[in-house]
């Protein structure tokens, strides 16, 4: 078989609803295959107003609002329409992009109907907790996710570092990569607006450092917010640009009262703000990989980010950028007056970055999970069962 006889059934919690990296990571992928000769069918929750338009056909599955975070919905189910609609489309292949109750779900159907299932790891959900006060649960999160990866033939994550978490946390013993790409026409040095910059009380000269990305605690707002505290009392002059929006905006702009926050931005608009800025500072996680890393350094920028799963892929200690222990608050700052204060340091690693953000192109990336699913149907067409339960913890 080659990609032209794939039949997908892809399984999302968000697919196009609420905009963020990874629904977006699935829409280009859909785009690929679908460009390749694959036969692809999407199923998540859908609203009146999506984010953006589906790329394929979309099937709505029961959801309700998540709680505290209304934005999002939870797939909680497979109706017996949605599941009567996978046997008229009789896919060879479930990927699973979520470990909600519609992914458990379809899992579930993969293994009935003895077909291969690939699930694509996008956030670390157990890190979650420890956001809101939580922390007790991660153990607890982490062994139903356990459960969930081990059921499908193989999963695959956006970075080696990630890759290597989830075999450190024995989530499976078939663990491939599939990266995220760049779109070089939107975001490059080129972008760059002064006029931007100028509108918002920026001055030429003034180091601006950026923020991209939802508002959400998870993503490190209170690290950021600590590490900016430092910058002002040591009197380094700088500016901060916030690029995003979300539930703890209000939060950060208390925080931040001489940010500017830009809001939402998509497509162009986006490239020019990230283009306007000098550096990007990312203390983030959770990420996987972290997109907003790579467009940033496509951009030109350097890059100041938490030494976490995602970024240790795409960040080189040192020379495009700056790898800082999580939460190292002083540290994170010292890194930060660097790139404000040494133009020559802060031109040299946003170079540096450029030219590592130019391997990195979408129909490579996703050429590379469509050999994955190629694999796995060859082996079970070869006569391998489904994954068996593993006795190991």
């Amino acid at each position: 078989m080659d990609i032209t006889g794939l039949r997908i059934a892809l399984f999302s919690g968000n697919y196009n609803y609420v905009r963020d990296g990874a629904n977006q990571a699935l829409n280009r992928l859909v785009g690929y295959l679908l460009r390749q000769g694959a036969q692809v069918r999407v199923y998540s929750p859908v609203i009146d107003k999506p984010a953006f338009p589906a790329t394929g056909d979309l099937v709505g599955t029961p959801s309700l609002a998540f709680p505290g975070r209304s934005e999002y919905r939870i797939p909680y189910r497979m109706s017996g329409a949605v599941r009567r609609d996978i046997e008229r489309f009789a896919p060879n292949l479930i990927h699973v992009s979520s470990p909600d109750p519609l992914g458990h779900a379809a899992v579930s159907f993969a293994r009935r109907n003895r077909l291969p299932a690939v699930a694509s790891v996008h956030t670390r959900f157990e890190t979650y907790p420890r956001y809101y006060g939580l922390a007790f649960l991660e153990p607890v999160i982490e062994a139903m996710l356990r459960r969930f990866y081990r059921r499908c033939d193989a999963i695959v994550a956006p970075s080696e570092s990630m890759a290597q978490l989830l075999r450190d946390q024995r989530m499976s013993y078939n663990v491939g990569i599939w990266s995220r790409g760049i779109d070089q026409d939107i975001f490059n040095p080129g972008r760059r607006d002064m006029d931007l910059r100028r509108g918002h009380g920026i001055a030429d000269d003034e180091p601006v450092i950026g923020f991209i990305g939802r508002l959400v605690m998870e993503k490190g707002l209170d690290v950021f917010s600590d590490s900016i505290d430092r910058l002002i009392a040591a009197g380094v002059r700088h500016r901060v640009l916030v690029v995003g929006d979300g539930p703890a905006r209000e939060w950060f702009a208390n925080r931040l009262p001489s940010g500017v926050f830009l809001g939402f931005r998509t497509g162009p608009e986006l490239g020019r703000a990230v283009a306007s800025m000098d550096m990007l500072f990312n203390p983030s996680v959770t990420e996987t990989f972290g997109n907003v890393t790579l467009e940033a350094m496509a951009c030109n920028l350097p890059v100041v980010a938490a030494k976490a799963t995602g970024s240790e892929s795409l960040v080189c200690d040192g020379v495009t950028g700056r790898l800082i222990r999580p939460g190292a608050i002083s540290q994170f700052a010292s890194a930060l007056q660097l790139y404000c204060e040494d133009g020559e340091h802060r031109a040299a690693a946003g170079a540096a970055g450029r030219q590592r953000a130019d391997q990195h192109g979408w129909d490579q990336v996703n050429h590379v999970l469509a050999d994955t699913y190629l694999r796995v149907v060859h082996q079970r067409s070869a006569g391998s069962g489904p994954p068996a339960h593993s006795p190991v913890p």
